[in-house]
């Protein structure tokens, strides 16, 4: 038997209603926000990611998947949506479209990592960017998307956190208080802090084996400049203004240059130590270092598997049925084509119609249109064939129903309002 890759999953039957009710979620808030989707590759050069990801992130080095192609080309799976969105963003000129451009993906990414709940080698996202403005209120619409569409999928249980990592002026500074606070204490800390310490010294702060150790260090903004301390107040007062609680928290910091002033995540108590389900912020850089002209940007992204998971958690009705509303059951060639007839009618008129193909005696095509939760069957025997009629079965209550055949669409119809 050939099992599927470790990491991956299958969805299916019940789970798969969870996906498709966060989908239809995901369509609702981006039309009422006035959001265009955008479809990327889920492979690009690898360069693409080696720059707007950075060399020294554990992404880079440790979990893409990175292959030759047979032009020998270096090709990644996507691990991320926002570099592939800023790569079209310049390669279609999307700036001449006027500022700014607000998109949303969503779609599977792929890292090489250990899998558990909710961190699957193969995984999907949700996320929205808006690229051109470098105004407070486009980091506080971007906040305000992502918690009103946790309402949207009904989660209520979650908290928002906000920071401000300034400009590369104001980090520079930091950085440097940054490795002065650790240089005594980094030998102790964990081999990913260590290697960290010269590359990428930020991260040294949400390291969650040595958190302790970064309890009394520097606060990042104490070292914003008057530019980028009125951008987060301005947030703050948008957030406020709008009825939006959150936190501040010092240690939420984007490590990469391109980041810029806003960083966010949104937390939920229901997921344990692994809390985070939207994490967020300005890459006021990254269309600039991937090859375009400067231009300010801010986005967002969800894993759909921690929002499933959050959903089963916290048991969310998500209200669907995919069950059949008919089932066509019929006997012998003569019946069965005229069941395909009487099953075009239906699914013309927007009623889900399933039809029995398995050329079963009538009583156990009875039993299956109970498994699949029929709610009326339609019995197409001798009887009907000769007479043009049809026999409809409320499987609620049993009761049944001779009707005409050129009228059956019409009584079906007043049935199930009925159910």
């Amino acid at each position: 038997m050939i099992n599927r890759i470790k990491g991956t999953q299958d969805i299916a039957f019940e789970d798969i209603e969870y996906w498709q009710y966060i989908e239809q979620a995901v369509r609702n808030i981006t039309f009422r926000y006035a959001y265009n989707e955008i479809r990327t590759p889920i492979f690009e050069a690898t360069e693409l990611f080696k720059r707007s990801v950075g060399e020294s992130t554990d992404v880079v080095q440790k979990e893409m998947y990175t292959f030759d192609d047979k032009g020998g080309r270096s090709i990644t799976l996507r691990p991320e949506g926002t570099a592939s969105v800023a790569r079209a963003f310049i390669e279609n000129s999307f700036i001449n479209l006027g500022s700014p451009v607000k998109l949303f993906y969503m779609g599977p990414m792929f890292r090489y990592e250990k899998p558990q709940a909710g961190r699957l080698r193969q995984f999907h996202q949700f996320g929205a960017e808006i690229l051109g403005s470098a105004s407070a209120m486009a980091d506080f619409e971007i906040i305000e998307l992502a918690c009103e569409f946790l309402k949207e999928v009904k989660i209520n249980k979650t908290k928002l956190f906000i920071n401000s990592i300034g400009c590369p002026s104001c980090r520079a500074r930091y950085k440097e208080a940054l490795r002065e606070y650790f240089r005594d204490k980094v030998d102790g800390m964990c081999e990913d802090c260590r290697r960290r310490f010269d590359s990428n010294v930020l991260r040294l702060l949400d390291c969650k084996i040595d958190r302790e150790q970064s309890e009394n260090a520097p606060n990042i903004l104490e070292y914003l400049d008057e530019e980028c301390r009125k951008h987060f107040e301005d947030l703050k007062w948008y957030l406020e203004k709008s009825g939006i609680d959150y936190e501040i928290d010092p240690h939420l910091v984007r490590g990469l240059d391109y980041y810029s002033r806003t960083a966010f995540e949104i937390r939920s108590p229901s997921l344990g130590s692994q809390d985070q389900i939207v994490g967020g912020g300005r890459y006021d850089g990254l269309v600039e270092v991937i090859g375009g002209k400067s231009c300010p940007a801010v986005g967002f992204a969800t894993g759909i598997e921690r929002i499933v998971m959050l959903l089963k958690a916290e048991k969310v009705n998500i209200q669907t049925d995919r069950n059949s509303e008919v089932a066509i059951l019929a006997v012998g060639r003569e019946g069965s084509l005229r069941g395909f007839e009487y099953a075009r009618r239906l699914r013309k008129a927007g009623i889900s119609t399933y039809v029995d193909v398995m050329e079963r005696n009538m009583r156990n095509q009875m039993k299956h249109a109970a498994r699949i939760g029929a709610k009326i069957s339609v019995i197409i025997g001798d009887e009907e064939l000769e007479k043009d009629l049809v026999t409809v079965k409320i499987m609620l209550d049993g009761s049944q129903y001779q009707v005409d055949g050129d009228y059956m669409v019409d009584y079906i119809i007043d049935k199930l309002r009925d159910i």
